[in-house]
């Protein structure tokens, strides 16, 4: 089967926003399965069709990314100017993280566990036997 095009970004980042995200894409294409999208109309990180993180370029160009609760109120209490969420998100396992202040060596990890929320067991084993 053919694959298809993704839709157009109805929301295109700024250059400055657009390198940064540049730099999270290449840090999650490690990662088995991790394959460029969109997401509500902007650019998004995908692992088998299920949302791994977008860039919120529709709105303050946060980076929304998978996050287990537990894990995210660590993140928001650790570095709040880099993590946090709106009122939008207060309810889903994701949190946001400002591209412009994350410190880039944490940024694997983070993509880490966003990615094995939602990769399959089989990518999982593939990682791990890495």
């Amino acid at each position: 089967m053919a694959q298809r095009e993704p839709v157009p970004i109805k929301f295109p980042p700024d250059e400055k926003l657009a390198g940064l995200y540049a730099r999270v894409v290449e840090l999650a294409k490690e990662l088995p399965g991790v394959v460029e999208s969109r997401s509500y109309g902007t650019p998004s990180i995908k692992v088998k069709r299920r949302l791994l993180a977008r860039l919120r370029s529709e709105a303050e160009g946060g980076l929304a990314i998978q996050c287990d609760f537990m894990e995210r109120e660590m993140l928001l209490q650790a570095a709040p100017e880099t993590f946090y969420i709106t009122d939008h998100y207060a309810d889903y396992p994701m949190v946001l993280v400002n591209l412009e202040t994350v410190r880039w060596e944490a940024m694997p990890g983070i993509l880490e566990h966003g990615w094995r929320r939602v990769a399959t067991p089989a990518l999982v084993r593939e990682l791990e036997a890495r």
